[in-house]
């Protein structure tokens, strides 16, 4: 199913106007979550909106946002008080600026979205603002109202469509200053350097997303399907640290002489292409435990596992492309 549209509405450049929508650019749907259970019912935890004073529970219609400025004294404000003072650009992303891509500093960047002509009209106008935007190679800047809260927006070409990523207000942004000003200023001799140069140099190559693999996500898909087969639990051997301070020299030297030393698997593997992996493949192909120690795979267990209601496969797709 296709992902629903986070925001509809008009992009307009000047007095070029055109339908858009704007989608979100990634998801956390994919990973594992939890609901929290009552562990001697086995029944899902409910939580209840209550009077922090009286512990009476305080239905919808009697909740109102409060600012707080000082204890136990709030300033209600209604929703009819912030419809009221809603911006004018809740319907249309205005573009205020364009400018240099360089420019825009990377803490100030928030999550990406895509941006898409809605319908079939305003293609000509889309295009036409998509292409101006790549021909000058800048950013354009605009203005977008989500969940009632204007945010900044910068624009940029991808592919046919358009990339938004929202970025934040100068009071959002700490200064580095509060965190850098105590940190030592040390001379490095030139040997150092060059050894740190030689291990970057070994270690270096190309952005490959679709080769990050989550290892958390990876154990966790492993721990919920050994409990679903009944299989035991290993502990784990936390390795134990010597605790002695290494000279840096000598623990560049030896950085290098192990970077020296996996080389070559390392190039055989980047040259080999990955393996394009199906949905739901590590799920298919897990070894299930069954009786008398004979032992099936999920897929051969599918069947039986299908006539449980309550037993749900888990929901396992491929998962080395995904970066923690």
């Amino acid at each position: 199913m296709a992902p629903r549209a986070n925001w509809k509405g008009f992009l307009r450049l000047s007095l070029v106007t055109c339908p858009v929508a704007l989608y979100p650019a990634t998801s956390d749907t994919e990973k594992v979550s939890f609901n929290q259970i009552n562990r001697k019912t086995g029944h899902r935890i409910k939580y209840l909106k209550v009077d922090a004073e009286t512990g009476d529970e305080v239905t919808s219609e009697d909740i109102v946002k409060g600012y707080k400025v000082d204890t136990d004294t709030y300033i209600e404000v209604t929703k009819d008080e912030l419809d009221d003072i809603a911006l004018d650009s809740t319907h249309t992303i205005e573009i205020d600026e364009f400018v240099p891509k360089t420019d825009i500093d990377s803490r100030y960047l928030i999550r990406p979205y895509y941006l898409v002509p809605d319908g079939k009209v305003g293609h000509d106008a889309f295009a036409v603002i998509r292409e101006t935007i790549r021909s000058m190679d800048k950013v354009a800047i605009g203005r977008v109202v989500l969940t009632n809260r204007e945010h900044i927006i910068a624009l940029e070409p991808l592919e046919s469509g358009l990339m938004g990523t929202l970025l934040r207000y100068p009071y959002e942004v700490r200064s580095e200053k509060d965190y850098f000003d105590d940190i030592q200023d040390v001379k490095l001799t030139k040997d150092m350097l060059d050894l740190a140069k030689h291990i970057v140099e070994k270690k270096s190559g190309t952005f490959e997303p679709e080769l990050f693999e989550d290892h958390y996500e990876t154990a966790l898909i492993d721990l919920i399907n050994k409990k679903r087969a009944g299989a035991p639990i290993a502990a784990k051997v936390t390795p134990k640290s010597s605790g002695n301070v290494i000279n840096l020299m000598d623990a560049l030297k030896k950085s290098l002489a192990s970077e020296k030393d996996v080389a070559p698997a390392a190039k055989v593997a980047k040259g080999k292409k990955p393996k394009k992996r199906v949905e739901g493949q590590r799920e298919m192909l897990l070894p299930i435990a069954g009786k008398g120690g004979k032992t099936t795979t999920a897929k051969e267990a599918a069947p039986k596992e299908a006539s449980r209601k309550a037993d749900k496969p888990v929901r396992t797709a491929a998962r080395a492309k995904k970066a923690g």
